[in-house]
C-alpha cells in the first residue's frame, strides 16, 4: 500500500535508473499526454513530495529551438515548455500504482495493459503501472499540485511546529482524518493513521484536540516514517520475520498483539473522498 515511505524508495530506485540519463523514449498512455514525445531531454532530478512522485525533464541544449517552436506539447494540456525551461512528469500511486524498472529488453513482469507511463534510456526502461494519476506541467508550475501540502515528513522541508499547528487548527476533528489530510503534513497514509492511534492508546476517532501531548503524536509519525523509509518491507511491530508487520491495521478479529483483545474496525468520515477503514484494540485504545 504505497504511503510516504513507499513514495521514497520509488523515487530513490527512479532516480537510480534515470537521473543525468537522456530519455529515448516515451509512452504516455493517457489520453492527455497522449501525443507528448520527450525523447532526447534529460532527466534532472527524481523528487519525492509526500504521496506524489515528480520526475523533471530539460531539454538538451540542442533541442531549446525545437521546444521554442512548440515541439514539446501535450496536445493542448498546456504542457508546452518554454525555451531552455523543463517539465515535470508528476504520478501518484494512489492504491495499486507501482514504478518498476527494467534492463533493456528485459521481460516486463506485469502486463502491459496496466502500463499508463514508459520512460526509456539508452540501458533503462521506468515503467508505471495503474498509476491513479500521470499528468506532465511545465516544471515552474509544480506549485499547482503539490503546493497545497502541508511538511512533508521525508522531505527538506519537514517542520514539526507547523505540522503540529496545522493538525490542531480543527481541534475537533479525528485524529485518524487529521493525520491522513495531507494538508496537515505530507506523506502519512492509512496505516501509519491507524499505527499511530494506537502507539499513542487512542482510538482513530478520538478528536485531535482531546489527545494528550500531539507533539509527541507528531514526533512518533516522524520517527515511525523515517525507521521504513529505508526497509524492503514496512514493520511497525518490530517484530521478526514471520510475524504480524502491523498492530491494529488490516487485523479485524485478531488477538491484539499487547493484551489480546480482538481487534475491532470500522468506517470513518463523512463522504466518499473522506471515508476510510479504521482498525483499534477496544482495550489498550481508550
Amino acid at each position: 500500500m504505497p504511503e510516504g515511505d513507499s513514495v521514497y524508495k520509488a523515487a530513490a530506485k527512479l532516480r537510480a535508473a534515470l537521473d543525468g540519463q537522456v530519455l529515448t523514449r516515451t509512452d504516455f498512455r493517457v489520453p492527455a499526454f497522449a501525443t507528448l514525445d520527450l525523447s532526447g531531454q534529460t532527466v534532472t532530478s527524481v523528487v519525492p513530495r509526500g504521496k506524489h512522485l515528480l520526475i523533471r525533464v530539460a531539454p538538451a541544449a540542442d533541442s531549446v529551438a525545437s521546444a521554442a517552436s512548440g515541439a514539446v506539447t501535450g496536445s493542448g494540456t498546456g504542457a508546452a515548455v518554454e525555451p531552455g525551461g523543463g517539465l515535470t512528469i508528476h504520478s501518484h500511486l494512489k492504491m495499486e500504482g507501482v514504478w518498476q524498472i527494467y534492463g533493456a529488453g528485459e521481460r516486463w513482469r506485469k502486463p502491459s495493459y496496466l502500463a499508463r507511463g514508459v520512460l526509456s534510456t539508452a540501458t533503462k526502461t521506468a515503467v508505471g503501472f495503474e498509476l491513479g494519476l500521470l499528468e506532465v506541467v511545465p516544471t515552474a508550475s509544480e506549485d499547482s499540485i503539490v503546493g497545497h501540502l502541508g511538511p512533508d515528513l521525508l522531505g527538506p522541508d519537514w517542520d514539526a511546529d507547523l505540522a503540529l499547528a496545522n493538525l490542531l487548527s480543527d481541534p475537533e476533528r479525528p485524529v485518524a482524518l487529521a493525520l491522513l489530510d495531507q494538508r496537515n503534513l505530507a506523506g502519512l497514509g492509512n496505516v501509519f493513521a491507524n499505527e499511530l492511534s494506537f502507539l499513542r492508546g487512542v482510538r482513530p476517532h478520538t478528536p485531535i484536540g482531546e489527545i494528550a501531548d500531539p507533539k509527541r503524536l507528531v514526533a512518533l509519525g516522524y520517527k515511525a516514517i523515517m525507521v521504513n523509509k529505508d526497509r524492503p518491507i514496512r514493520n511497525l511491530t518490530g517484530l521478526p520475520r514471520g510475524k504480524p508487520r502491523y498492530w491494529v491495521h488490516g487485523r479485524r478479529g485478531e488477538p491484539c498483539l499487547r493484551c489480546g483483545t480482538r481487534i475491532e474496525s470500522d468506517q470513518l468520515g463523512t463522504g466518499p473522498t473522506d471515508t476510510r477503514y479504521m482498525w483499534w484494540c477496544p482495550s489498550c485504545q481508550k
